[in-house]
C-alpha cells in the first residue's frame, strides 16, 4: 500500500515537472529554430551578445549569417546565436 502511494506521488510530481518546465522549454526551442531557419537577407536582428545588425548574407552550408553592424562593418555569426528578429523582410514575389 505505502509503496504504491509513493509511486503514484512520484508520477504526479514528474507530470507536473513535465508540464511546467520541460514542455514549455521544448516549445520555445522549436520556435527559435523555426525563426533561425527563416532568416533572410535584409532582416534586422539582435544577437545573443546584444549586437544589433542587418543580415546581408545567409550561408546555409556553414550555418552562418553575415550581419552588418555599421556601414561597411560586417561580422559572421552562427545562426543559432541570433536571439530576435526585429524587422522581417517580405519575400520577393
Amino acid at each position: 500500500m505505502q509503496g504504491s502511494q509513493s509511486l503514484i506521488l512520484m508520477m504526479i510530481i514528474f507530470a507536473i515537472m513535465y508540464f511546467l518546465l520541460i514542455r514549455p522549454q521544448q516549445k520555445k526551442l522549436k520556435e527559435h529554430q523555426a525563426m533561425v531557419n527563416a532568416l533572410r537577407r535584409g532582416d534586422r536582428v539582435i544577437t545573443q551578445g546584444g549586437i544589433l545588425g542587418k543580415v546581408t548574407a545567409v550561408n546555409e552550408a556553414d550555418k552562418e549569417v553575415e550581419v552588418e553592424i555599421a556601414t561597411g562593418v560586417k561580422v559572421r555569426v552562427i545562426r543559432s546565436t541570433i536571439a530576435t528578429v526585429i524587422n522581417k523582410t517580405e519575400p520577393a514575389k
